[in-house]
Order: structure tokens, then sequence, then C-alpha cells
């Protein structure tokens, strides 16, 4: 087995065609962690991660600190010896460490950075419109353009937000699917008035009502709500899965590649939501063209839902030499290895870098 001889860590900055709006903060670009390892004969693997400041504890700064630290450990290790060591911390700082893992698995041939078969994977779209007049035209070019599982973010004001979901469904008129996703934002109180007061006309799922941290918030909505509730940011572990399974109301975990420390962990968390009874739902909406093919490579081999790997559609740069193939909503994903990155471009984009040798 070959050696890690090199590593680079780089911190980009990807900006966006138009801000994409949460109920914590407003993006108007990406700014992930890519990590490119080789080896002793000259090969080279790059995954990257980013971290979204206020979605969790774990900090970009923090992040950066963790990775200077332990990346030069691990010259002169086994792709395997690299990943254990790096695993051994994976708690201190989650989506750090797993770009540095998924970079291992890809510099190691792991069948799961590897796509079997081509594959076509529904993607979902946001609208962010907030005016009945934007929000019809902006429900117009979505279901135009293919997309028939739309999300809309909520959170920031409990009227407002019901409102404004009515102008949606009314806009929409039953021709796609709804995600409503609260992103941690409401409270016990109005997370509950949220799900008995919205009208769950095409409503497939409630996203995340409360703080991650506050299971029995997040219960109590999945009680008294028609719709069911998916539980996203509280879910990194087997452990989380199976405490989510014994919710009633809880029908969807949100799983991110970010968030759960490699490719073998997020396939193996997907089949334990499936075999708890749940559906899940992969995807970070946050995240590159690099780290949208990963996810992507494990969807196509289990996920049958729209998928919310879509941030690479939001960007005005990409990393891939040639861009992901999408068409009508369905990204079409090759037979294959992880496709060809341009240095040129990641160069470019990159504001922070160092090297391990």
């Amino acid at each position: 087995m070959t050696q890690v001889a090199r590593i680079a860590l780089r911190r980009l900055r990807l900006p966006l065609h138009t801000p994409y709006r949460l109920s914590y903060r407003t993006f108007t670009e990406f700014e992930p962690f890519l990590v490119e390892v080789e080896d002793a004969d000259g090969r080279i693997a790059r995954a990257d991660a980013h971290i979204s400041p206020g979605s969790s504890a774990e900090t970009r700064e923090g992040g950066w600190a963790h990775l200077t630290e332990r990346l030069p450990r691990l010259v002169g290790m086994e792709p395997e010896a690299a990943k254990a060591t790096l695993l051994a911390d994976f708690t201190a700082s989650k989506v750090a460490t797993t770009a540095a893992v998924v970079a291992l698995e890809i510099l190691a041939d792991d069948p799961l950075a590897t796509v079997a078969a081509p594959a076509e994977l529904p993607l979902l779209t946001p609208i962010g419109a907030l005016e009945p007049a934007d929000i019809e035209r902006e429900v117009e070019q979505a279901i135009a353009a293919g997309f028939a599982t739309l999300k809309i973010k909520v959170g920031k004001d409990l009227e407002g937000d019901l409102v404004r979901l009515g102008h949606i469904q009314r806009a929409v008129a039953g021709r796609a699917a709804l995600r409503v996703d609260a992103n941690r934002a409401y409270d016990r109180d109005d997370a509950i008035a949220f799900a008995r007061r919205a009208d769950p006309d095409g409503i497939v799922l409630f996203e995340q009502p409360c703080e991650a941290d506050l299971w029995d918030d997040n219960a109590a909505v999945a009680g008294a709500s028609d719709i069911p509730v998916m539980l996203d940011e509280p879910i990194c572990t087997m452990q989380d899965i199976e405490r989510a399974a014994s919710i009633p109301g809880v029908g969807f975990c949100k799983v991110k590649l970010k968030r759960f420390g490699g490719l073998q962990p997020l396939a193996d968390g997907i089949r334990a939501i499936q075999d708890a009874g749940m559906q899940a739902v992969l995807g970070d909406g946050l995240g590159s063209d690099l780290h949208a093919w990963c996810e992507a490579a494990i969807a196509a081999r289990s996920i049958d839902n729209a998928g919310e790997f879509n941030g690479y559609l939001k960007m005005t740069r990409r990393l891939f030499a040639e861009p992901l193939r999408t068409e009508r909503a369905v990204l079409h994903l090759e037979s294959g290895p992880c496709p060809a990155l341009d240095p040129g471009r990641i160069e470019a984009a990159t504001t922070q870098h160092v090297e391990f040798r």
C-alpha cells in the first residue's frame, strides 16, 4: 500500500449567482476547505467540505486549526492508518475531518468513490422570493426548468412564514412536492403552531423545527404535526439515527457527507435509516460541485428521492474541468471515478493555502 507523501489544505472562495438566504445566515459565497493528498507514486486525490457558520458549534477558524495541527502527522502513513488517526478526533471538528478522510478514501480507490453505473438523480431547488409576484415568477421558472421538488425556508417570523407558504402553495398548485425547512429557528411553541396551522397540501416534510440539541422540543413538534418531521443537524451517528427512529412523527432523516466522517459511514447511516422504516434525504445545499459528486455517488446506490446536493448550481465558479451534466433538474452521473478537477480554477479560488511534506 502506498504512503501519503504530501498534503495541501486550501480555503476556497466560491461566489454565488444570488444570495442564498437561510434562517440563521445569508450566504453570498461558499468557503469550503479543500484537502489535496498525494501519494509516493504521484497520484493525487482531493475532497472538500463547507463549514457553515451558525449551523453548529464548529467554526471555520477552529476547523482550520484542527487540520493544520493534524495533517502533518499523516505524511508517511498509509491511507487507512491516516484515516484512523483523523477519525480518532472526529468529534472535535466533524466537517474539517470529513474533507480529509474523503480525500484519503478517493486516494485509496474506495469502491464508494466510484459510480458503478450511469445514474440520473433528480434535484430540488429552493424558492427564495418573498413577495407574491416574485414568488409566482420564481415558482414558474423552477417548474419550467424541470424541478419537481421545491424547498421553502421558514423560521424567522411565524405569521409571515404561514402567509408566504400559502402564496407558494397557490403558485405551485400541486405541480411540485414541497419540503419546508425551519433550520432550527423556531422555539417549541412556534414550531407546533406552524405545524398545526400550515396547510399540509403538497408538503412532504417539515425539516428541523427547533435547535438540534433540543430533542424533546423536536419530538413535541413531531407529535403535534400532521406533516412528517425530518431531523437534520442532530443526525451524525448511528446513535442519532436510533434515537430519531424512536420518536413518533419523525419520518425522515437528513444526512450530509460532511457530518458523517467518510463515504462508508454515510452509506452505513443511510442503510440504518431505511432499515428503521424512515426515509433518508441526502445532500448539502452549501457544497461545491466536487462535494456534490461525492454525495451523488452515494445517492446513486441508495436514495430514490430528490437530492439536496445542489450547492454547485448556486455557484458562479466550478472546480471540475468539465461541469457536472445537469439537464431538466436532473444530475446525470457517468460511471467511473471522480472526474478531473481544474487546478487553475482551484488556484484562482484559493484564499489560504498550506502544504505538508
